[in-house]
C-alpha cells in the first residue's frame, strides 16, 4: 500500500511540532530520536514539494517591443536583495 503525500502545510506543521517538542527538553533519549527523524522525513518531504512547486513557476517578462514571454523561475534572482542607491540611503534604517 502506497504511502499518502502529506501536503506542504501539514509537513511543515509536523516539523514545527517536532522542534517544539525536542526543544522542549521532557523526552527522553529514545523519544527525541524517533521525532528527530519523523523531523527529517517532514524536512524532506518540504523540500520536495517546494522544489516541485519551483519547477512550475514562471516568470512573466514583457520584452523591449512590448511582446510578453516567460521564462523559467530563478528562485536565486527572486530572493536576492534590490540594490540600494549609495546616495540618501545612510540615514534610512530600513
Amino acid at each position: 500500500m502506497e504511502e499518502k503525500q502529506p501536503k506542504f502545510e501539514e509537513a511543515l506543521s509536523e516539523l514545527e511540532n517536532i522542534i517544539a517538542e525536542l526543544e522542549g527538553g521532557e523526552l527522553s533519549l529514545d523519544d527525541s530520536l524517533e521525532r528527530y527523524e519523523r523531523g527529517i522525513k517532514a524536512l524532506n518531504a518540504c523540500r520536495r514539494i517546494l522544489g516541485e512547486a519551483e519547477k512550475k513557476i514562471q516568470l512573466l517578462l514583457r520584452t523591449p517591443d512590448g511582446e510578453l514571454k516567460t521564462q523559467p523561475f530563478e528562485a536565486e534572482e527572486i530572493m536576492r536583495e534590490p540594490e540600494r542607491e549609495k546616495e540618501g540611503d545612510e540615514d534610512v534604517p530600513f
